[in-house]
């Protein structure tokens, strides 16, 4: 088994959060490789870690475990989870994280043990999990097969007549805007608004406008995003997740 472990959490890094799942996962798998997917995901945000989560598994081998916690029902009546899928393995709260996964994703139900902090489920319940799955131990070791693990698929574009209206749907550190409209589905020469703020023509890169000017663009995930050259889209047009795109 793969000893490769990533992480995706809400957690931050001013506090000692990480360093203790850390620390617990390393306890068990001294070995174990930790990326740290990241753990800037605003707090209990969940739909922007879903997509996130998405952009990223995939891009790792076969076998890695993925850590995913962003829990606002934490110590609530919502499962914790395990899963299996395409070769890799998962844990994370059924609060709609593990949406992308494949249909045929294997899903069990973890026990939460008494003494786990019902605050910090990622420490005491989820980081055991990954560091079990890590040593090889099946996911039906874990806990009880599930038919039912929460599926909330992130929103998609419509047809609006001859258009494609679609919405922002993450926004990351450089103020970029990221719409749900995939690039391979806008016909040559359409000019993307945002708001109603025309943007222009899908370019292929910043460098093909001026400095401080708009630009769309097929981002690195395919999908339509919307960028300023030098600065921050978001701020330059007062837009955030939910904004209309039309493309």
């Amino acid at each position: 088994m793969s000893s490769l472990i990533t992480l995706l959490t809400d957690y931050g890094v001013t506090d000692s959060y990480v360093a203790e799942v850390k620390g617990v996962l390393l306890t068990a798998v001294p070995d174990a490789t930790l990326v740290d997917v990241t753990h800037q995901v605003a707090p209990g945000d969940v739909r922007a870690a879903q997509f996130l989560f998405t952009r990223s598994w995939r891009r790792f081998p076969a076998g890695t475990v993925h850590l995913v916690v962003v829990d606002p029902g934490v110590g609530t009546t919502r499962r914790a989870l395990a899963a299996e899928a395409a070769g890799h393995f998962f844990v994370a709260p059924d609060n709609g994280l593990l949406t992308s996964l494949p249909e045929d994703a294997e899903f069990v139900s973890l026990p939460v043990p008494p003494s786990a902090a019902p605050t910090f489920h990622g420490r005491d319940v989820f980081a055991p999990a990954a560091a079990r799955l890590a040593m090889g131990v099946s996911l039906d070791e874990l806990g009880d097969l599930i038919e039912d693990a929460r599926r909330s698929p992130l929103p998609e574009p419509r047809a609006d007549g001859v258009a494609l209206l679609g919405e922002v749907i993450y926004v990351d550190r450089f103020g970029t805007l990221v719409s749900n409209i995939r690039a391979e589905d806008v016909d040559a020469g359409v000019r993307i608004t945002v708001e109603g703020r025309e943007v222009g023509p899908l370019r292929r890169t910043f460098g093909d406008v001026e400095p401080g000017q708009l630009v769309a663009y097929q981002g690195s995930g395919g999908e339509v995003e919307i960028a300023v050259r030098g600065g921050s889209a978001a701020r330059l047009l007062g837009a955030g997740v939910g904004a209309e795109v039309r493309a």
